[in-house]
């Protein structure tokens, strides 16, 4: 076996295991009540309004772990499971988007640069695998396709560690609040901390793994593939 498929199956295999480890974390912390009874929602909202963000709003959206800040139409959008639970996972959650919004109002360097590369890399998602397919198949004869793919599947790996930076200053910005506000205790904030540090590894696991599947279609391209 090639030592890319080692890789690749030892990528896969950990993002198994960190993906089950988030959804046990978040089913675990989701239990246990944040203790001042404040929902998701009123987190956010205390939060925005403590970082003088007045122009974006807390709104709820469908699905399970969903949570997101759009920075097009300024609103921090949260899951049914945290818009309205007042447990530490919801409490967490909640925090995490709106440290995007913060960024966004401070404008926060890496996300500058990550919010300009979303329509490259929308457009590249489209295409970037039948560009690769052909490249790959008319490889001999054609390799400027598969060139062209691999500079199109190199935006979402660099979309993907610029993600890292953005992700982890969210979760920084989030636990800071959380407990300068007086939201958690210092046992829920150890709490918060556990939730939002498994839910950065699948970041630092999905970059891994786009990095490695750049790698193998370099190797590709310049015939030294093993």
């Amino acid at each position: 076996m090639s030592t890319y498929w080692i890789l690749f199956i030892a990528i896969a295999l950990a993002s198994y295991l960190v993906q089950a480890n988030l959804n046990n974390k978040f089913k675990k912390y989701s239990r246990i009540p944040l203790g001042n009874g404040m929902t998701g929602r009123e987190v956010a909202e205390k939060m925005l309004r403590d970082n003088g963000i007045y122009d974006v709003k807390v709104i709820s959206t469908p699905g399970q772990l969903t949570d997101h800040y759009n920075p097009t139409n300024k609103t921090v959008n949260l899951s049914e499971g945290v818009y309205l639970s007042d447990s530490v996972a919801a409490a967490a959650v909640a925090a995490h988007e709106c440290g995007h919004a913060v960024q966004h109002a401070r404008a926060y360097s890496p996300l500058k640069m990550r919010s300009a590369l979303v329509p490259v890399v929308s457009a590249a998602s489209h295409w970037v695998s039948w560009i690769l397919l052909a490249g790959i198949l008319l490889i001999q004869t054609f390799p400027q396709i598969l060139l062209a793919g691999i500079i199109l599947f190199a935006s979402t790996t660099l979309f993907s560690f610029i993600t890292l930076p953005v992700e982890i200053d969210a979760s920084r910005r989030a636990l800071a609040w959380l407990n300068r506000a007086g939201i958690t205790t210092s046992r829920n904030q150890t709490q918060a901390r556990d939730a939002l540090k498994s839910a950065a590894y699948t970041y630092v696991i999905a970059a891994l793994s786009s990095l490695a599947t750049l790698v193998y279609y370099v190797m590709i391209y310049m015939g030294r593939r093993d």
